[in-house]
């Protein structure tokens, strides 16, 4: 007689359960719908302006106005949240990325106008210096090296403008040593006045790999 092991083949032959629709359905371990879809949204100054990205085919660069016609297929699409990337001109970069702190920067004006017209879809915002800094890099530069604590003083500013414009998730993308701490503390304490409520709703992901587009 021969010795079948149970759980080895060829008593067991797991194409079994994946050879039929019901059942692939039944054992399936992960399943993707719409529920789990951001649309990256990249916008620029101007009106009326819709520039397909060279090195990514089929996307655009979007004023806040078409931003907000495009927006009208995503919410029928019923994709629960979008994530905005700034084009800064060349002309408002310096050294410390100041305005990534300016509270009437392109991403804040973007979020008040996503909020304002589509208040129940979420956005997500990029936190990272490199989109205003004129060297191009993620922090401040101090004797031509990256200074970690200094940056960490304009991401959490960053952050606070972000929030108060109207983000629902902070999504920080600097690699700077401490940012989340950071981060999350300023965004506590701003609870703590009446004109930042609406900060108890914020979130903040981290991630680490997205196209550059600039």
């Amino acid at each position: 007689m021969t010795n079948i092991k149970v759980g080895q083949f060829p008593s067991t032959r797991l194409r079994r359960l994946r050879m039929k629709d019901f059942s692939r359905r039944m054992i399936s371990e992960n399943t993707l719908s719409v529920n789990d879809l951001i649309w990256p949204i990249f916008v620029c100054e101007g009106n009326n302006i819709a520039d397909e990205i060279k090195s990514m085919p089929g996307v655009f660069r979007y004023s806040i106005d078409n931003i907000l016609k495009e927006l009208e297929n995503v919410v029928n699409l019923r994709i629960p949240a979008v994530a905005l990337f700034p084009q800064i001109d060349h002309a408002l970069k310096d050294e410390n990325g100041s305005q990534a702190i300016d509270e009437n920067n392109l991403i804040c004006r973007t979020i008040k106008a996503i909020k304002q017209n589509f208040p129940d879809l979420g956005v997500i915002c990029d936190v990272a210096l490199d989109p205003y800094t004129n060297h191009g890099h993620d922090g401040i530069i101090i004797d031509d090296i990256i200074h970690n604590d200094a940056t960490l003083d304009i991401l959490e500013k960053q952050a606070l403008v972000q929030a108060i414009a109207g983000c629902d998730i902070i999504a920080p993308s600097d690699m700077m040593d401490g940012r989340i701490g950071r981060i999350r503390n300023i965004l506590n304490k701003e609870l703590n006045h009446d004109q930042c409520e609406e900060l108890q709703r914020v979130d903040r992901r981290s991630y680490r790999v997205f196209q550059t587009t600039d």
